[in-house]
């Protein structure tokens, strides 16, 4: 992708609407270490919204904790005005807040079609609903490998199915942790353009990404973390015309 910052034309601007996801003073340590200081976020219903930094920044350390994945947290997450802090992350994920982790995490053994049952879960009033044909459609790579178990795939097939399995479950927000890191540039095109469908489609996206142009071209903010704190909050054009900030807490 261009190395210069670049927006989808004509994006519609960001819900005025009340946060899908609120994120007040969370905390979090992995055994006596604390790695999030008081950090704050928020997401919009229908709105894509970045975590950037550098590697250690905390970006994946935040998903994890909204997640409920880390064992020690303060603070606040409340998705749909409901505080989930302390919930278990299937606990969570049965209110409607999918995640895609960074390592895929798919099952090698199982075929693309086997992988997609195993996220399946039923259709939610507020939610867009995915079926298998739907996500074939979403992801044509997919569709021509039904039968190819999860090991078979290159990188770039296995991010698709862990982003098309997470939507079986038929979230109304997508966690998606480091969705370019490691795959090809063809298919970080694909995936520009199937965030951009999962924004027509209604759904929130929140995206952890060290990849400045592709977080760029499919959000509409962004949030610049360093040693687990917020150093920046603003759009993206916001950004663009930030030089500081981007030498400061982007550049490698």
């Amino acid at each position: 992708m261009s190395a210069r910052i670049t927006h989808p034309a004509g994006a519609p601007p960001a819900s005025a609407a009340a946060p899908l996801l609120r994120v007040d003073r969370l905390c979090a340590w992995y055994g006596r270490a604390q790695v999030l200081f008081d950090l704050g976020l928020e997401v919009r219903p229908g709105e894509v919204v970045a975590l950037m930094g550098r590697n250690g920044a905390g970006k994946s350390t935040t998903i994890r904790a909204i997640m409920g994945l880390l064992a020690r947290c303060s603070g606040s997450v409340r998705f749909d005005g409901r505080e989930i802090v302390g919930l278990d992350p299937f606990e969570i994920a049965r209110l409607g807040l999918g995640w895609v982790p960074e390592d895929r995490r798919i099952f090698t053994e199982l075929t693309v079609l086997e992988n997609l049952e195993v996220g399946r879960r039923p259709p939610r009033p507020d939610a867009p609903q995915w079926s298998v044909d739907r996500l074939f459609a979403l992801f044509p790579n997919l569709g021509e490998m039904p039968s190819r178990p999860g090991g078979r795939m290159s990188g770039g097939e296995q991010q698709m199915l862990s982003v098309a399995r997470t939507l079986m479950g038929n979230p109304r927000l997508v966690l998606l942790d480091e969705p370019s890191e490691g795959v090809a540039p063809l298919i970080v095109e694909q995936m520009a353009e199937m965030i951009a469908s999962l924004k027509g489609e209604g759904l929130s996206v929140l995206l952890s990404e060290q990849n400045l142009p592709f977080a760029a071209a499919v959000s509409d903010r962004v949030y610049v973390l360093e040693q687990g704190q917020v150093r920046f909050e603003g759009s993206v054009a916001e950004l663009d015309a930030d030089e500081e900030v981007r030498s400061r807490h982007l550049a490698i």
